[in-house]
């Protein structure tokens, strides 16, 4: 009994004490929760919040810039010529305040300068992510953010944010805070605050904008360089007016019907004024780049020095080229536009961006950067298939036939469709001029830009490793074999001239690919280096295949068919050698011409931004001159430099070394060759090809009517093959026309 009351007692004793114990701590708890209290009371009391009356002098203060590769000359300055105008609330469309309330932040009237919710998940979002990507921040923390111009992402930096959020908030009525943001916030280059934006973009005060215009306002501070009216993001700059739209109709803003039409409205922006400075295209192009990586707010005010690739010299006489050259061209052929590209391909650095024949010029409009827009590439991309071929084993000598030729087995060998097929299912391409030139060489079908056999060449090497060898050497749009079919060596895929001119820098380079870069260093407002160039290079494609596609591209001979006599020719630059590749695509909306010494790649493109065609004039008589002059003025000062003599042709049969005629009659590719090793085996049944009927239709009918000198028989071949015949092309004629 008294044991037993003992226990009892003890137990009693030490549950007491640990009750104790457990008011005591979260008594101390309390306490010290309460000192933190009170020190951030005191500490947020004495805070002052910024003087949001000194606009210009905080943001200039701060400002970053962008110089050419010298260091020296600044071609942009992000706080150049600030334009802004102050207007009170009462003088903004209310479509204007509402627009910006619903994308930026929807419970504006109800916090109080911070809403836990958001945050919480936005920190929910960066903890999966591993960043601060999302920011959670109001229309108070992004006012907070802009005027204290700090640009470090930390939880310290996050704190102070909303404590000073939620002192702006007690201090200054809604409508107030609103105004403000609404007068400091970027709309794209050195506008700031909605009335310059309204008057830029529409020319409208911003009283008097419509629902449509008000929605375009305030889709532009996320981004502005992302989603401006001018770039080439239009598309999305529209999704993001739509969904400004469809947040006002959530929350109550505007009528389901009042969305519809809004939604369904494509609004005519104005002459483009909101930026000055050199080389704008490609300030763009690497101001959009920064923003992506360091985010717009460092951008706009993180006092950033970034020391860019441009050769400004190169940079102002390729600009004024172009423009002469596009103005010219406009007269003559009604392509109002061009753009230009040179990189240095041993290292992958731009040496100029000119996007547009003037930045400026409404009409074309100029403010978009053709040389990052994708268009499809014509012929320009057959050097690329060439390539893929070589590397398996074919040559600048082998034999292929340009006749008429029917590739879909859908069809019979003369275009007509088979039962269940229609006239679309069929595929017969030919050249400009109509013309069929019979038995050719790879090297002379490339150089004079010959379709047919392009198209078999690739049917031979296969698409997937065409397209792969493309991808390898920068060509990142072209993803899906399926789409394009045989009609990709045509340049049926859509490309950038950036990227097909940096593709050709790997021929330039002896097969090492340089990824595109346009920065040399980035420095802070502390001169701390936040980046740095560097060589971004790897071998894509063997040197001795390589050096196959410059001897080609640059065999002034082998174009002669093709482009007339040498020393009239755009591609003839006397002792430099120059290699050099033209492209038109079938319906004449877009021209191209590529080439390059082993020091500098220049890609050029002409037609019109709206895709209308030009008259129908191919590239060679369209560009070359403008491209001859540009390639001349990146050539200036350079020693001459000579591509890598190629490697013997040392293959074993006679078709791959330019010999397709023996004793037993004519010998064809599909007789000759296993596509996927032509200089192994010979083929046991090569009938069984889907091409082969089609094909070998196509040469009969051709060698029936113009006749070569030797039987017309398909018989294997003998093992002597001394006797066989080279080719001639017995009918070739020089055209009166350049190619495609």
């Amino acid at each position: 009994m008294y044991s037993s009351h003992t226990s009892s007692s003890s137990s009693s004793r030490r549950i007491r004490n640990r009750n104790r114990l457990f008011k005591e701590f979260l008594l101390l708890i309390l306490s010290l929760g309460v000192v933190a209290f009170a020190l951030v009371a005191v500490w947020m009391a004495n805070i002052e919040l910024p003087d949001f009356n000194n606009f210009e002098n905080r943001t200039v203060s701060n400002s970053t810039k962008i110089y050419d590769r010298t260091g020296k000359i600044v071609l942009y300055n992000i706080h150049d010529n600030v334009r802004r105008t102050e207007v009170p609330l009462e003088d903004m469309s209310p479509y204007l305040r509402q627009a910006t309330i619903s994308i930026e932040d929807a419970h504006f009237y109800e916090h109080y300068g911070f809403r836990p919710t958001s945050f919480i998940r936005a920190t929910l979002a960066n903890i999966v992510s591993g960043g601060f990507s999302q920011g959670g921040s109001t229309i108070d923390q992004q006012i907070v953010k802009n005027a204290l111009l700090t640009r470090e992402k930390t939880i310290t930096r996050k704190l102070k944010e909303i404590i000073l959020s939620l002192k702006l908030d007690k201090e200054l009525p809604k409508d107030t805070i609103l105004q403000i943001y609404l007068n400091e916030s970027p709309y794209g280059g050195t506008i700031y605050g909605v009335e310059e934006a309204c008057l830029s973009y529409f020319g409208k005060h911003a009283k008097d904008v419509t629902l449509t215009e008000a929605a375009y306002i305030a889709a532009l501070p996320q981004s502005p360089t992302y989603y401006s009216p001018y770039g080439k993001h239009r598309e999305e700059l529209e999704k993001r007016k739509n969904l400004v739209l469809e947040r006002m109709y959530e929350l109550g803003y505007i009528t389901e019907s009042e969305r519809n039409m809004s939604q369904g409205e494509y609004t005519t922006f104005e002459k483009d004024v909101t930026n000055s400075g050199k080389a704008l295209h490609f300030v763009m192009y690497i101001r959009e780049y920064l923003e992506e990586k360091y985010g717009a707010e460092v951008v706009l005010n993180g006092g950033l020095k970034v020391v860019t690739t441009i050769d400004y010299e190169l940079q102002k006489k390729l600009e004024e080229i172009v423009k002469d050259g596009a103005i010219e061209n406009e007269r003559k052929f009604n392509a109002t536009n061009a753009a230009a590209v040179a990189i240095d391909p041993k290292n992958g650095q731009l040496l100029s961006m000119v996007g547009s024949r003037d930045f400026f010029d409404t009409k074309i409009p100029g403010q978009y950067n053709i040389t990052t827009a994708l268009r499809q590439p014509g012929s320009s991309i057959k050097p690329i298939i060439y390539a893929a071929a070589f590397n398996l084993g074919y040559t600048p000598e082998t034999v292929l036939f340009d006749v008429p030729t029917q590739f879909s087995s859908r069809c019979d060998a003369y275009g007509k469709p088979k039962a269940g097929s229609k006239d679309s299912d069929c595929y017969m391409p030919e050249d400009y001029d109509g013309k069929w030139r019979g038995p050719m060489t790879l090297r002379d079908a490339l150089a004079q830009s010959i379709n047919v056999p392009a198209v078999k060449l690739l049917y031979l090497t296969g698409i997937g490793k065409a397209i792969e060898l493309a991808r390898q050497m920068g060509l990142s749009t072209l993803t899906d074999p399926d789409r394009y079919g045989l009609s990709l060596v045509l340049g049926g895929g859509e490309i950038t001239l950036l990227e097909l001119t940096n593709a050709y820098g790997v021929f330039a380079n002896n097969g090492i690919y340089n990824k595109p870069q346009g920065i040399l260093e980035v420095r802070d407002s502390d001169n701390n280096v936040l980046e740095k160039f560097s060589l971004q290079e790897k071998e894509v494609l063997p040197e001795p295949v390589a050096s196959l596609i410059s001897s080609v591209l640059s065999d002034n001979v082998a174009k002669i068919p093709g482009y007339g006599p040498i020393s009239s020719s755009n591609f003839y630059f006397k002792d430099r050698p120059v290699a050099a590749k033209t492209g038109t695509t079938n319906d004449y909306r877009d021209v191209w011409v590529i080439g390059y010494t082993p020091s500098v790649v220049l890609g050029m493109w002409g037609g019109n931004n709206d895709n209308t065609p030009i008259d129908k004039k191919v590239a060679g008589f369209v560009l070359a001159p403008i491209w001859h002059k540009a390639m001349l003025a990146a050539m200036k000062g350079s020693t001459i430099e000579y591509f890598p003599e190629p490697l013997p042709n040392t293959s074993s049969k006679p078709i791959l070394r330019g010999i397709y005629c023996g004793p037993t009659g004519v010998r064809t590719i599909l007789n000759s060759v296993i596509k996927d090793n032509p200089d192994g085996s010979y083929p046991n049944n090569p009938e069984r090809d889907s091409q082969y009927g089609l094909w070998e239709t196509g040469i009969q009918d051709w060698i029936a009517e113009n006749g070569v000198a030797c039987a017309n028989s398909y018989s294997p071949p003998t093992e002597d093959t001394s006797v066989y015949i080279p080719v001639t092309n017995p009918t070739a004629e020089i055209p009166t026309t350049v190619v495609p």
